[in-house]
């Protein structure tokens, strides 16, 4: 008997000590997410997706997250909210939130993906050694409106009086803007700034563009520009019969005539890398600034035959992608 009761004493305790070791705590992970436009939109997702592909999923990571919804005005106080929450890292969606998370905090790391510009922002002092809690990805924007110009005028020759839809609390604009006039001079064009603070103005600025004779768009890369402002605004460029080029892709899958610039889900997803970096012992002043290595030109041909525009084989042979 009581050797049947060793027995059975062994067998339970060799199935408990794995059990044991089965039963070890998953370490969760608390990260901030803050964002000049939805705080669940295209950028949110794509993050989420590459933080799953580095195994953490819902029982590894809790994200709190914070959308302006195109209000930069609001990003200081979400950041500070945010900052009250002790998160591990904050991860920013554009120029302005970063600005703001740096500001409210200068010991969480901060991963910023899809900054413009961020030395003359004052996020890093350095792209190769940030030196301070700032690191991520740099858009590169800055320096593609110039080419956004020239790639709309080709495809739309006709077009003299081009609109430039900016944010003004968009601290990466004004150098994008210097851009454009550069291309502009060069191209013969002349440019009308069209300025939208907030949601609720995108109606005016067209209405503004057709009083000074607009005949093509460039919209500027901005969190107050996507989401379903990036529907609206693609209809009204229909509707006023405008040729537009945009710093984002998902503009044309919303209908949009063409975009050029980096790819907007992919940097998010790389952004993920930066996160898993920190969170295993790296320092951001350590972690250099990536750069996009690939800018894409997208165009969409239904948007252009509505328009009544051909667009010349030359462009559609430097697409990376062609919307039928």
């Amino acid at each position: 008997m009581r050797r049947r009761e060793f027995v059975m004493f062994t067998a339970a305790a060799g199935v408990v000590a794995p059990l044991a070791v089965w039963a070890q705590p998953v370490t969760r992970h608390r990260i901030a997410f803050l964002s000049g436009g939805s705080n669940s939109g295209a950028a949110f997702e794509a993050f989420r997706e590459g933080m799953r592909h580095l195994g953490y999923g819902d029982q590894e990571l809790a994200i709190e997250s914070r959308g302006a919804e195109g209000h930069n005005e609001h990003l200081a106080e979400l950041a500070a909210e945010l900052v009250q929450l002790a998160p591990e890292v904050i991860v920013t969606g554009s120029s302005a939130a970063a600005v703001a998370a740096k500001r409210a905090t200068s010991s969480i790391p901060i991963v910023t993906v899809f900054t413009a510009d961020p030395l003359g922002s004052g996020l890093a002092t350095s792209l190769a050694r940030p030196g301070g809690n700032v690191t991520g990805l740099s858009n590169i924007m800055e320096d593609t409106a110039g080419k956004e110009l020239e790639l709309l005028k080709t495809a739309a020759p006709q077009a003299t009086h081009i609109a430039v839809l900016t944010n003004p609390g968009n601290p990466s604009h004004a150098k994008e803007l210097r851009g454009a006039q550069e291309a502009a001079r060069v191209l013969g064009v002349e440019l009308h700034l069209v300025e939208v603070h907030a949601p609720g103005e995108i109606d005016n600025a067209f209405s503004m563009m057709t009083s000074v004779g607009t005949n093509a768009l460039v919209v500027l890369g901005d969190p107050l520009f996507v989401g379903a402002a990036a529907r609206q605004i693609a209809d009204l460029a229909a509707k006023h019969n405008l040729p537009a080029i945009y710093g984002l892709r998902e503009h044309v899958a919303d209908g949009g005539l063409m975009s050029y610039g980096p790819d907007l889900k992919d940097s998010f997803r790389r952004g993920a890398t930066y996160v898993d970096k920190i969170l295993k012992g790296a320092k951001p002043a350590d972690l250099p600034f990536e750069q996009p290595t690939k800018l894409e030109l997208v165009i969409n041909l239904k948007a252009a035959h509505a328009l009544g525009l051909t667009v010349p084989q030359s462009l559609l042979a430097r697409a990376g992608e062609v919307i039928e």
